[in-house]
């Protein structure tokens, strides 16, 4: 987790420094103009958000890592697979819902962008596969 942390820090700079060079390039290529009609916002803005979302991860990554109270199996190069946690929840491998519910979104984007008749049908299909994913166990050889 610290090699993580120290990654997003140093991400946090290098998009710092490109940040600056970008902006003092634009200045110098463009002498005849002040420097606020020189410099393209855009790109520069973006940067910065840039520096700003990777100090955001490396900050919240090092808080995580300062909370979590030493180092975990993950972490550790000696570890076990049998030292993490083995319970990770209860999935159906043999689940076509994910698929329907995928389609529905895709079907109710292209009716967003393409027509809006074809939203109905989407929405209509979502609740299909919403249903048919949560009630996949109560029904069929899975059923309990």
């Amino acid at each position: 987790m610290r090699a993580n942390v120290n990654l997003w820090w140093i991400l946090c700079a290098f998009f710092g420094l490109v940040a600056i060079t970008y902006t003092l390039w634009n200045i110098i290529a463009n002498p005849d103009l002040p420097w606020f009609n020189a410099t393209e916002w855009v790109g520069s803005v973006a940067l910065l958000f840039l520096v700003a979302m990777s100090a955001l991860i490396a900050f919240y990554a090092s808080r995580v890592e300062r909370a979590q109270g030493g180092v975990l199996p993950e972490d550790s190069l000696t570890a076990d697979i049998d030292d993490g946690d083995p319970e990770l929840g209860e999935f159906s491998p043999w689940s076509w819902w994910p698929i329907v519910l995928a389609a529905s979104a895709a079907v109710f984007m292209i009716g967003m962008a393409v027509g809006t008749f074809m939203i109905p049908i989407g929405v209509a299909i979502f609740v299909v596969a919403i249903v048919g994913w949560v009630y996949e166990y109560y029904r069929g050889y899975f059923a309990r």
